[in-house]
């Protein structure tokens, strides 16, 4: 249990399908506890989204029958992305809206995942109100007071157009083609029409879901085959996105990836330069250290949380900064939207292609990476091993070996018993054998 939480992770509720707590029985409650919680802060309306893995059906059908039975109407949004629903949760003024999703995780996982009404991660407090709501005897309202539900059929339509809206009216894409990877996934219906309405020539790979191959060996987990289309067919740039659409990575021209430090500071840059950007730009432990000295240079200030868009955008609220994001390609641009987007991010990066009349490689290549080496060590307790005195004890001699040439970040996973040893410096060859070095270190102290 964490934070008291019993089934909220960081995102939400995650985990296989069939095992306790995505099981049918489980989401049944959970629908219910949702709308009893809802209800009471006065706004009866959730909104229901869903990727296009084959359970998303079975738990959205559940969850809609215990809503209803709490007494809140539904509105049922079919697939679609994830920061579509937050945009429409809003909106539409409802007390919460819903994504089921696993993200990029396989098929066979799925989870859910909550918005506000202002399209917000939701906070611990109302989280803990819905566990403690599941703990209580299940009953449903007389059926006077059943909610009602209605299929929002213009969903994706409304979306496209609110991605159309974040650029100016004069922003055009014409003679520029691009290769979409939607990982057969939720952006598969939505994103070929924002792109191709804007002007581009649009190359399209695994925008065919069948319910099972969502992140198949494709989307912003596996870009390789967009960058080797990007080159094959000649084209300006790639863009990939993940399962849900909340994270993108891109390939420039010569099919070189470009992941979301860099794109972060491409869009930081621009936005500097137009006089758009709001303070500075927030990261996490993770992020590369090259980001942080490229946008030292050009004096855009730079700060890092936990790791986790959630954090992300909770130190960006807190310091009202307006663009904030995760080397895995969150991008959170805060004028525009609530929360990560994969599409809108995508167009930023795209706006300062064409305003800037440069190629997305000349635009990265402004921020150098540098070499990071990450090894996942299996342990029973990762909390106490980091803890260890041996294991601090190596950390602070390889922190002084590195004289602030690199950094050592050392974490225990939140999904998995393993802890992340990270070394990050100038000279590969360097950072590889501290790392492992670490790694050892970690290893002995887990037995």
């Amino acid at each position: 249990m964490k934070n008291g939480r019993k089934y909220f992770g960081t995102d939400g509720i995650r985990g296989r399908v069939g095992e306790a707590p995505i099981t049918a029985e489980f989401c049944l409650r959970l629908g219910w506890a949702v709308g009893k919680v809802f209800s009471a802060e006065g706004s009866p309306l959730v909104l229901i989204g869903k990727d296009t893995r084959i359970s998303g059906y079975m738990i959205e059908s559940v969850l809609e029958a215990g809503l209803v039975s709490a007494g809140a109407d539904v509105r049922l949004l079919t697939p679609i992305p994830t920061p579509a629903v937050a945009y429409l949760t809003r909106t539409f003024r409802a007390g919460a809206g819903i994504v089921i999703s696993a993200s990029h995780n396989a098929y066979e996982d799925n989870g859910i995942k909550f918005f506000d009404s202002r399209g917000h991660k939701l906070p611990d407090e109302m989280e803990l109100a819905i566990e403690e709501r599941i703990r209580q005897p299940m009953k449903t309202v007389r059926s006077s007071e059943l909610g009602k539900v209605v299929l929002l059929d213009d969903a994706r339509g409304r979306y496209i157009e609110f991605c159309k809206s974040t650029v100016s009216r004069q922003f055009r894409l014409r003679g520029m083609k691009i290769v979409l990877d939607c990982a057969n996934g939720a952006t598969y219906a939505v994103a070929p029409s924002v792109f191709s309405e804007l002007g581009a020539e649009v190359v399209l790979l695994a925008a065919e879901p069948d319910g099972m191959n969502i992140n198949e060996a494709c989307g912003s987990t596996h870009p390789e085959t967009m960058a080797e289309k990007v080159v094959e067919s000649g084209a300006d740039v790639g863009i990939a996105f993940d399962g849900d659409g909340d994270r993108v990575v891109m390939a420039d021209h010569n099919g070189d990836l470009v992941d979301g430090d860099e794109l972060l500071y491409v869009i930081a840059q621009h936005a500097a330069r137009n006089g758009q950007l709001r303070g500075g730009v927030v990261g996490t432990l993770m992020s590369n250290l090259g980001l942080e000295r490229a946008l030292s240079k050009v004096g855009i200030p730079f700060t890092r949380t936990d790791v986790g868009d959630r954090f992300v955008i909770e130190a960006m609220r807190r310091l009202d900064w307006g663009l904030g994001g995760e080397s895995s390609g969150h991008i959170v641009c805060s004028r525009l939207t609530t929360t990560g987007d994969g599409i809108i991010g995508a167009l930023q990066v795209l706006v300062a292609m064409v305003e800037n009349d440069q190629s997305l490689k000349e635009l990265a290549s402004e921020m150098v990476r540098l070499p990071q080496s990450v090894i996942n060590v299996g342990c029973a307790d990762p909390e106490a091993t980091t803890e260890c005195i041996n294991v601090s004890a190596a950390v602070d001699d390889v922190e002084d070996k590195l004289a602030g040439r690199g950094r050592v970040l050392l974490r225990p996973s939140g999904t998995e018993p393993v802890v992340r040893v990270m070394v990050e410096g100038d000279d590969p060859g360097e950072v590889a054998g501290h790392a492992q070095a670490l790694a050892q270190v970690v290893r002995s102290a887990s037995v």
